[in-house]
């Protein structure tokens, strides 16, 4: 577990009501979240297209909550203009995509948000390390990008802890979220890893008790 950062979770907006989604960011914020996950897909990079800017912008003045904005996309610079624009508090790109990821780090920060790298299940994790000291969040994906509800990939955990593990060997302090198949069992098992932010998107949504579900995972026993 980080001894950095407290954990936190951030609801996925993928997974509540697209026909209400004003009512989707209502329960993150009753449930005690702070942040709020927006999975952004391009139908190429992953096959399934999502929101654009004008949605993250159409919520921004209902919520106080952090917009965790995840780019699924082949071309983000683009679109890092946009959503930061629009209200974004934090942009991870994809290491994965042909395009100037250095710069493209530094342009988000320039823009005036926090800035993300992310890593598909399938990207061997030492594609992560040129960016480490360049960066605020390393994202481990735990299932492969594209729709909600898989299930959680076991072969994730390892990179994971490799990651904590350049975090503390370089004494760097960017959070650690994974996103993907996240419950209150796999959530645990993720956080003993070294993760410190979870998106939670079906397994949220869906729980009896939402506020329980954030205080589980937030609240790690000892």
């Amino acid at each position: 577990m980080s001894k950095t950062n407290p954990i936190l979770l951030a609801p996925s907006l993928l997974a509540g009501d697209h026909a209400n989604l004003i009512s989707s960011v209502r329960q993150a914020e009753e449930a005690g979240a702070t942040w709020l996950h927006l999975d952004i897909m391009d139908g190429h990079f992953v096959p399934n297209l999502t929101f654009g800017p004008q949605t993250a912008a159409a919520l921004r003045p209902h919520t106080e909550l952090f917009f965790d904005t995840h780019l699924m996309l082949d071309n983000p610079a683009d679109y890092i203009e946009p959503f930061a624009k629009a209200g974004a508090g934090l942009i991870s790109i994809h290491v994965e995509p042909d395009h100037p990821v250095k710069k493209v780090l530094a342009d988000i920060r320039h823009l005036g948000c926090r800035n993300g790298i992310a890593l598909n299940p399938g990207t061997p994790v030492d594609q992560l390390e040129p960016y480490l000291d360049q960066v605020d969040l390393v994202l481990v994906m735990t299932v492969q990008p594209g729709f909600g509800g898989q299930s959680f990939r076991e072969d994730t955990l390892p990179k994971i802890k490799q990651v904590r593990r350049w975090r503390e060997d370089r004494g760097l302090d960017f959070r650690i979220e994974v996103d993907g198949g996240v419950n209150l069992e796999t959530g645990l098992r993720c956080t003993e890893a070294g993760a410190d932010t979870l998106v939670a998107g079906t397994s949220f949504f869906h729980a009896e008790d939402r506020a329980a579900f954030v205080r589980s995972l937030q609240n790690p026993p000892a």
